[in-house]
């Protein structure tokens, strides 16, 4: 012992103890308002440059570079960023991309993203610091906006992927019908089931497959013209499986799918889901803000009976990624889902006569334990611009998808391939005496094209076997001329690849 003791003081003698703060603050100080700076006019002027260029095989390569073992200067670490990243974007901020379903971010909600990892605190527990609180106020705010109940639970998360496994993780563990987080899932007695439509994201399946259920769990049911789950099909699909032995616990209503935007019928499925004891579950990933713009709020009418509802923030509330929030109706359902208490980790008791002590803690709700400060952002840009404003953007959006679709119809190469209930408007590039084969190549290629120039980004998707241009519009920067200058972009490229063809 005494040796070892010996050895640590000699080392301490010898070297010098070490910091990750500046040795230069001034210095520091200078290079983030540079940084500061060029990110403002990097914003401001983003309509000027292309929505995105592809980084090419030189700056790729910059990339394969060898571990740094020896520091480098800050400012020569700025300047690295300048050259080879910053100028090859995903493209998202520019008024002209409408790509996959991708929102813009802001200003404000920038400034927000450097405060809050500033402060660098975990929002997993602890009701003796603020963030914790600005939290449980911005999930407060989302359930007054949606009509979801106050007595309702929620959390902050990372996007729908993980709002959707939460909310199914809680649907299959109080519909189990047994302890399922002690005795797991080989106890059940009878398969687990679970609907959705055929339109429904990706990440639905993504989830049921987590949670151990298998994608064979999931039953898929066609949708009907306006791309709605089929509720007749639904309804058989579930007696159908009940008659095999099967234990159905679940319905996925989309408030808003990802190819064509279209909402279920949401109060429909509550009346299936009560009647059949069935958790209703709704991905409502973008399309649930629709909530928001008084003439489209009736679309999503039934949002607010669902047992869980999952929700971006990121796309169609415009905030910096990532943040997304899954709400469940029943606290005590959310909690037993996910509450695990070690010893080191004992909380509740309250103290010292301060509030707010025995708050349960946010991963009590989630199966994460460590939790960025995801709220500020959300906490300052809804006490910025209102929920009121948010909600002209919402419908500015939509006006602008039905002014695209009007374009469309006006226009002879063009033909609409779906209906615009909210945001997303898909159409093709449609010359004469080509057949279908070819007409998807062609719209392929016209999608490619597009994305190469870098005046335009949309994206592509499949419809009824048909490959169509898909334009998702969540982006409060576009403007009606901008989706004129999609459509002139579409038909010229379109015309020669046409030529090029023949």
């Amino acid at each position: 012992m005494e040796r070892f003791v010996s050895m640590r003081r000699e080392n301490r003698d010898r070297f010098h103890e070490e910091t990750l703060d500046p040795e230069d603050w001034e210095s520091m100080r200078e290079l983030g308002h540079r940084m500061l700076n060029d990110m403002i006019e990097y914003m401001k002027n983003v309509r000027e440059r292309p929505v995105w260029q592809h980084a090419s095989n030189q700056v790729k390569s910059h990339f394969n570079r060898p571990l740094p073992i020896d520091p480098q200067p800050p400012k020569q670490i700025y300047e690295e960023f300048v050259k080879y990243v910053l100028p090859y974007p995903l493209g998202n901020i520019h008024p002209r991309f409408w790509g996959w379903a991708l929102g813009t971010g802001t200003v404000f909600g920038a400034f927000a993203e450097l405060l809050a990892g500033s402060m660098n605190t975990n929002t997993g527990g602890g009701g003796h610091h603020s963030a914790v609180h600005v939290e449980k106020q911005v999930i407060d705010w989302i359930k007054e906006m949606l009509k979801f109940p106050a007595s309702a639970s929620g959390v902050l998360t990372s996007g729908c992927s993980a709002a959707n496994l939460i909310g199914l993780t809680v649907a299959r563990n109080t519909k189990a019908g047994i302890d399922l987080r002690r005795k797991g899932l080989r106890e059940m007695p009878h398969k687990m089931t679970l609907y959705a439509s055929q339109e429904i994201h990706s990440s639905i399946q993504k989830a049921v497959e987590i949670i151990g259920l298998g994608s064979e769990a999931l039953h898929l049911v066609p949708v009907n013209d306006d791309f709605q789950i089929d509720l007749q099909e639904l309804k058989a699909t579930i007696s159908r499986d009940r008659k095999e032995g099967a234990t159905p616990f679940c319905v996925v209503g989309a408030a808003g799918t990802i190819n064509t935007g279209s909402i279920d019928d949401l109060n429909g499925l509550t009346e299936i889901c009560q009647k059949e004891s069935l958790w209703l579950h709704v991905d409502g990933a973008f399309g649930a803000w629709a909530a928001l713009d008084p003439f489209a709020r009736k679309k999503v009418s039934g949002i607010e009976r669902a047992d869980s509802l999952a929700l971006d923030l990121h796309k169609w509330m415009y905030m910096p990624y990532e943040i997304g929030c899954v709400l469940v109706q029943n606290e005590e359902y959310h909690r037993k889902a996910f509450s695990l208490t070690p010893k080191y980790l004992a909380h509740g008791e309250g103290g010292r006569g301060i509030t707010g002590n025995d708050l349960p803690w946010f991963s009590d709700y989630d199966f994460l334990l460590s939790r960025r400060f995801r709220a500020l952002k959300a906490w300052m840009s809804l006490k910025l611009h209102g929920s009121r404003k948010y909600g002209r953007l919402i419908q500015q959006n939509i006006e602008q998808a039905h002014y695209l679709a009007e374009q469309v119809n006006t226009q002879p190469e063009l033909e609409l391939s779906a209906p615009v209930p909210l945001n997303i408007v898909c159409f093709r590039y449609v010359p004469p005496d080509m057949d279908e084969a070819a007409l998807n190549e062609l719209n392929k290629k016209i999608v490619v094209e597009l994305h190469e120039q870098g005046a335009t980004v949309i994206s592509g998707t499949i419809i009824k076997d048909k490959y169509v241009l898909r334009a998702a519009n969540v982006n409060h920067r576009s403007r009606r001329e901008d989706f004129d200058i999609l459509l002139r972009e579409v038909i010229s490229t379109g015309k020669k690849l046409t030529i090029a063809h023949e």
